[in-house]
């Protein structure tokens, strides 16, 4: 079942674009990664699916409802933290979390107990005190506390430490396990490839394409460096998956992808003296959608 579906989704500022003929489909209790660089589109996707911007085309649906129509019915059941954190000054952590509860109904306050104890927030300070970091924790406090079945999550750690990253990576992990669906955006590369099962990767307003996180990792580009025992033509270091970086004199530096183990048996050809082949990242990968002409 999908939970979010977009259809030709298009936001325009006047001239400037925000999102262009975006089709998009969440799966139910799967965590959708939306990646691409600040600018690309990510924010303007997410508000509007929340209703707070209209598209000027296309259409957004979320749980089945139409995002403008059924907006309130929606809101109800879904968590956000948004890109940029602004709380209410004169109110501690506390009243700004029992305010929020407000909006919603049938929650007895165990679970707020048990994400402040998680992410270690002292909930009696004034929230006008609070740190960078201290505010985004409060952020995810109040998306999470009231059970909701999707969260909306824009950037969410930004201005978390490393130990907290973790644990919140820790906590979207909880949620998958008891069937909740997350719709992440984000431009930090380990971070979706932690925990996402698939992702959206955006360029320039235009989704370019929607990849399994395990089938990414099998696209994955890869340098090599090669010492030789002589020097090669370029000629002669033509191999199908491989393309040649530099060459400078015996030393030879290579972008590799697909069939490993055939590129290998290939290279036994070669008069090989040393070599360096780092693991592979999802970030070369990825910056290959951004090398490439769009089409």
């Amino acid at each position: 079942m999908a939970i979010i579906k977009t259809s030709s989704l298009t936001k325009y500022y006047g001239k400037i674009r925000g999102i262009q003929d975006l089709d998009l489909e969440v799966d139910e209790g799967e965590i959708f990664g939306f990646l691409g660089p600040n600018g690309a589109g990510k924010t303007t996707t997410i508000r509007l699916l929340l209703d707070l911007i209209r598209p000027t085309r296309g259409q957004a649906e979320v749980f089945g409802l139409d995002t403008h129509r059924n907006s309130l019915e929606i809101r109800r059941c879904l968590g956000y933290v948004p890109g940029d954190v602004v709380l209410y000054d004169g109110m501690t952590g506390g009243e700004f979390l029992a305010l929020m509860g407000s909006f919603h109904q049938g929650h007895d306050g165990r679970r707020l107990k048990e994400l402040q104890e998680q992410l270690e927030l002292d909930l009696s300070r004034q929230t006008r005190a609070y740190s960078k970091g201290m505010k985004q924790k409060l952020a995810i406090i109040q998306a999470f506390m009231n059970d909701p079945k999707l969260l909306v999550l824009d950037e969410p750690t930004l201005g978390l430490d490393p130990l907290m990253q973790h644990r919140f990576y820790d906590l979207l992990l909880e949620e998958k396990a008891r069937g909740k669906t997350v719709f992440l955006s984000s431009h930090i590369i380990p971070e979706v490839e932690r925990v996402c099962d698939r992702v959206g990767i955006v360029r320039d307003g235009r989704l370019v394409s929607i990849e399994r996180v395990a089938d990414l990792k099998y696209k994955k580009v890869r340098r090599m460096e090669l010492i030789l025992s002589r020097e090669l033509s370029q000629e002669e270091l033509k191999f199908e998956g491989m393309e040649i970086l530099s060459i400078k004199g015996k030393q030879v530096e290579l972008k590799v992808s697909g069939n490993i183990p055939r590129l290998l048996k290939q290279l036994c050809q070669l008069p090989i003296e040393d070599m360096s082949f780092p693991e592979a990242t999802l970030e070369d990968t990825f910056m290959e959608f951004y090398e490439e002409e769009p089409k």
